[in-house]
Parts: structure tokens; C-alpha cells; sequence
């Protein structure tokens, strides 16, 4: 079918949703949901069958939706109405949540459903919960949904609230009062309300005699003080002191305007200077519950390392931190080592809002990628190890090319991944040009980094960019990772698996040393950041202050989603590479 989309943006959930449907063939046109006309015009150029809102801030006009059936992927339960839904389902301490598809009618919410999927809640953050739980449940029901809009005579069901089924209601949208605290509270009541408006719109808290918006709630059941006092600091995090046991801060926001997002002890300035660090490496353990970033674990001859960074992004102290980590890793006696990343993201390569936040951002961006470099170096020159990268959540940017100095790459089913830089006015480094053409070849390396596509697990297998898929699940898919790094340390002939993988090292290295690689891309970076050749700094600016990129929009809105895939990738010959 022609199907348009009516999105807000077109984030994890939209490009998920797209994912899904171009497996099945389907047309899909995607439309930033601005002003009304917009949305009005792009429904009369492209006369879609189905319109579907994927992420929606805003009302479908009635002009649409009176002609055309839309459907709303709805992150609440049957009955759930209202736009902050998984607050409330949070703050509730809700033991089940769900996703519902609704047909837009005049009331918000209140449309006929057309499918559901129910999930058990874990205690999440928001952010973490809808990139993961929600959206696996929205794209079962939004498959089930479009499949069911297929069905000659199939309706959908009335909201009725009358029903039994229908536990939800109208909430409405949360305030600051909702997530308000006392720091006398205990810290897992804390913990909830962070949790609950992470990663928008944080909580409003009073540190030091100035207000801050609170962001990466974690427990500490070690360190104890007085109720508001600052603790400690840990590699930028902050503990604060709360009735019952202790909390984390990762992230602080000041209240004022123009302010951004950023790590605790850079929010606070000066005031960081004179609190004390806690220190914790991530080889101690640990049986308490505390903040840590980067952690180790060992089982038999398997080495796993585990990092945690707040949306993936990471700064040039932590590519350095978890280049030691993993340096040190090597020295321990294990045969392989697998990289876990986090539970909730893989990595996003450079930190944005870091940089954005120096004195000197050009500096700052070329500090940054130095160390990332470095890092994933670590990583390709480990001739006595088999390195397994183990993505449970999803990649982008210079994230992508962290996993492929893998020698194996695992991805948990249903991740997006974003191998391209371009769209932030960046060439790209991290040995891009020498780890993506390894595994998709030149062409279709250079296609990925300019066409800007999001790609799903089952065509980055198909394509070669990653190996196996696998788990629907977070746990599933750390059992399977498991299983599978054990079965690498059994094999009769793993010795010569490591002599295989150094004659082909020191094979690249004869045809172009890593070196190369990396001094041409890091020209290129240089233009992008002192001479700003592709607009960096004024698009990192607008990501980081949330602004609209209107270049990116025009982009989103005037491409050809179904022949931009099968240009690159087609998964037969005979694939037609334009909809019919």
C-alpha cells in the first residue's frame, strides 16, 4: 500500500515503523507534522490508502482524517487517553502497560482500536522504556493493525469505557508538581519520579542554592549523608543525599533559558571543584547498588565489558576511560572478550552537547574524535583475543563502526541502526572507510554514509553488516550472547581462528596501514571543524537546543523512503527498485 506518515519526527519509533513496513513492501512517505497545510498538502500529492502516526504531538486536522483513516500509535492501554501516558505509568508504578492503535477522531485518543499489544513494565526510565518495551510492542500492533486495515470487513472496536477491558482513562498531561520531591524522600521514591520525566522534561530540583533539571536517576546504598547535601562525584555524576540511602545524578539541565543538557559536574561549574570523588574502577566488585558507567565481568575464558553512557554519547574522557578498560581487559586470562555496551543504547558516537558546551568546540571535537579513534584502534589491534561486540540497543553515527571493529557483531532483534554522519555535517572517522567497506564493499559503504538511511537487523544481516540477529528480548538476548561466546572458546580450532585473524591484519595492513585511514579521514574533519565546510557547528547547535533543522526536514519529506532502500539494496534481482 501507499502509506503516508504524519510524524512529529521521524525518530527511533518512526524509523522503526518504516523499517517494518518497507520489509512488506509498502510505499511509505514520510511527513514532518508542522502546521495543518503541510500535512493537508502532503496528503493530497501523494493520495495515500493508509495514513499511520507514529510519534504525534499535535491533532491530525479534521480535513484528514474525515476522508482518510489514520492511525495513532498510542503508548497506553486500552481506554488510555491524554499525552503523557507513560508518566503516569510510571509515577503509578503500573505492573503491565501496553501499546494501543487508535483511528484519529475529533477527541484525542478516543478513536476505534485497532490493535493492542500488552507488555510487563520494568522499572525503566522513560526514554529507556519507550526505545525498547513500547516500541517492540508498537510494532507488533502496528503490523497487526495494517494487516487487519487489509481485510475486507474487519472494524475495529469502540472505545467504550463502559467495558470491562478498558482499564485506561484521561490523564492529563504531567506538570512539575507531579515529579515534585522532597530530598528527605527516600531515594527509590526519587529514583520513580526521575525515572518518570527522563529524558524530557527532567525533574526541577534545588542544588546548591540554584535549580536544575535532574536527568539518569541511579541508586547508592553505600554512600549516606544529609538529605540535599552532594556527596561525592563520580565521573561527572553527582550523589546527592536523600532520606533513605542515596541517588545519582548523571545529567543536569539549568533553569534558564538557552540552557542544554549535561553532565552533573559540568552543570554545576566551579561548584564541582571541592566535591569529593568516589571512586570505583570497573574491575572492583561490587554487591550494592551504585552508579558506575564501565564494568567487567568474567566468566570461564570470556571477558565481558559492559558500558552504560546517557544516550549513547560519549565524551572524550569516557572513549578513554573505556579504551583502558578494555586494554586492561586484554591482560586478564581470557580467550575472548565481548563488548556489551548498555542495556538501554549501543553508542552514538561523539558527544554532542559536551562539545557544544566548551570554550572551544572545534577543540572539543577534535579531542573527541581522537579518542574515539583510540578506542576503537584498541579494539582492531587485539591479535590474541576474539572480540564479540554485542549490541542490545541501538547504534548510530560513529557508534556503528565502535561495533564493526568487532571480529563478531551481534544485534538484538528489532535495533535500528544509523551508519552515517552526514546529516550533522560530518564527513566521519572511527576507521569508517576501512571497517564498513570490509564487511558491505566500497559502494554500498559509500551509499550507507550519504544517503542518510536507517537500517533494521534483518537487512543489516542480509547486507553483511552485522552477523547474527537474534532475542526479542533484553534477557533473551544476553543468554544467546552468552551461549555464543562460549561456544567461540570450545572450538577445536579457535588457535587457528586467531592466526587466521592476524595473517588477515597484517594483510590489510600491507594493502593500507590504519594509519592511512585514519589521517584521511581526520582531513576531512579538520574542514568540518575549523573551516565548518558542511555546517556542523550551526547543525550540532540545532540538535543540541532541540531546534528544527529545516534542511533535515526538507530531506525526510522529499525522499523517495521506498526507492532510496532498493537503490542501495535490493533483496532479489528482481526486486523492482520503484513501487508499483
Amino acid at each position: 500500500m501507499k502509506i503516508l506518515f504524519l510524524t512529529s519526527a521521524f525518530n527511533g519509533m518512526a524509523q522503526r515503523a518504516w523499517i517494518e513496513l518497507d520489509r512488506l513492501n509498502h510505499q511509505v512517505k514520510v511527513q514532518i507534522a508542522t502546521e495543518a497545510a503541510a500535512m493537508e498538502k502532503a496528503v493530497e500529492d501523494f493520495e495515500p490508502e493508509l495514513i499511520i502516526a507514529p510519534f504525534l504531538k499535535q491533532k491530525i486536522p479534521s480535513s484528514i482524517w474525515q476522508k482518510h483513516c489514520c492511525l495513532v500509535i498510542h503508548p497506553g492501554i486500552k481506554g488510555d487517553r491524554g499525552a503523557s501516558s507513560l508518566d503516569w505509568a510510571i509515577l503509578n508504578g503500573e505492573p503491565a502497560w501496553g501499546v494501543t492503535i487508535l483511528q484519529a477522531v475529533e477527541k484525542m485518543d478516543a478513536g476505534p482500536i485497532w490493535a493492542f499489544s500488552p507488555f510487563a513494565m520494568p522499572f525503566k526510565s522513560k526514554a529507556c522504556l519507550y526505545r525498547h518495551e513500547v516500541t517492540q510492542a508498537a510494532m507488533r500492533a502496528l503490523l497487526q493493525a495494517v494487516e487487519r486495515f487489509q481485510t475486507p470487513g474487519f472494524q475495529p472496536q469502540p472505545l467504550d469505557p463502559s467495558h470491562p477491558e478498558i482499564r485506561g482513562r484521561w490523564r492529563r498531561r504531567t506538570r512539575q508538581s507531579d515529579f515534585a520531591f522532597e530530598w528527605s524522600d527516600p531515594a527509590v521514591d526519587i529514583w520513580r519520579k526521575i525515572h518518570a520525566a527522563d529524558s524530557d522534561p527532567g525533574v526541577l530540583v534545588e542544588i546548591g542554592g540554584a535549580e536544575y533539571y535532574a536527568f539518569g536517576a541511579h541508586l547508592e546504598e553505600q554512600l549516606k549523608g544529609k538529605p540535599g547535601e552532594i556527596l561525592a562525584q563520580r565521573n561527572k555524576a553527582i550523589c546527592m543525599g536523600t532520606g533513605e540511602n542515596s541517588i545519582w545524578l548523571t545529567h543536569l539541565k539549568q533553569n534558564q533559558a538557552g540552557a542544554i543538557k549535561l553532565p552533573a559536574t559540568l552543570a554545576l561549574g566551579k561548584k564541582a571543584q571541592a566535591i569529593p570523588e568516589a571512586k570505583l574502577t570497573p574491575f572492583e566488585k561490587t554487591v550494592h547498588a551504585t552508579f558506575r558507567e564501565i564494568w567487567y565481568e568474567e566468566e570461564g575464558a570470556v571477558g565481558y565489558v559492559h558500558f552504560n553512557f546517557y544516550n549513547g554519547a560519549m565524551d572524550t574522557a569516557q572513549c578513554l576511560r573505556l579504551k583502558e578498560t578494555i586494554a586492561i581487559a586484554k591482560t586478564r586470562p581470557v580467550k575472548v572478550l565481548v563488548l556489551m555496551g548498555g542495556q538501554d543504547l549501543w553508542s552514538n558516537g561523539i558527544h554532542l552537547n559536551v562539545i557544544e558546551h566548551a570554550e572551544n568546540p572545534a577543540d572539543e571535537s577534535w579531542a573527541n574524535i581522537h579518542a574515539i579513534n583510540d578506542l576503537i584502534l584498541e579494539i582492531i589491534t587485539s591479535p590474541n583475543h576474539y572480540l564479540i561486540t554485542a549490541l542490545q540497543g541501538n547504534a548510530g553515527a560513529g557508534g556503528v563502526s565502535l561495533a564493526l571493529a568487532g571480529d563478531k557483531v551481534l544485534a538484538r532483534e528489532g535495533i535500528v541502526l544509523n551508519p552515517h554522519t552526514r546529516n550533522m555535517g560530518l564527513y566521519g572517522s572511527e576507521y569508517w572507510t576501512y571497517l564498513l567497506p570490509k564487511r558491505i564493499g566500497i559502494k554500498k559503504a559509500r551509499q550507507f554514509t550519504e544517503q542518510c538511511l536507517p537500517w533494521g537487523t534483518a537487512v543489516a544481516k542480509e547486507i553483511g553488516l552485522i552477523d547474527h540477529v537474534f532475542g526479542d528480548t533484553a534477557e533473551a538476548f544476553r543468554e544467546g550472547v552468552k551461549e555464543m561466546a562460549q561456544e567461540v572458546v570450545r572450538l577445536p580450532y579457535f588457535e587457528k581462528l586467531l592466526m587466521a585473524k592476524r595473517f588477515q591484519r597484517q594483510k590489510d595492513e600491507r594493502v593500507k596501514p590504519l594509519a592511512s585511514y585514519r589521517e584521511e579521514e581526520l582531513a576531512r574533519m579538520w574542514a568540518n571543524f575549523y573551516e565548518n565546510d558542511q555546517g556542523y557547528h550551526e547543525k550540532r547547535f540545532r540538535f543540541v537546543h532541540k531546534l528544527n533543522e529545516p534542511a533535515q526536514s526538507q530531506q525526510v519529506e522529499g525522499r523517495d523512503w521506498y526507492r532510496s532502500r532498493r537503490e542501495i539494496y535490493r533483496r532479489r534481482k528482481w526486486e523492482p527498485i520503484d513501487y508499483q
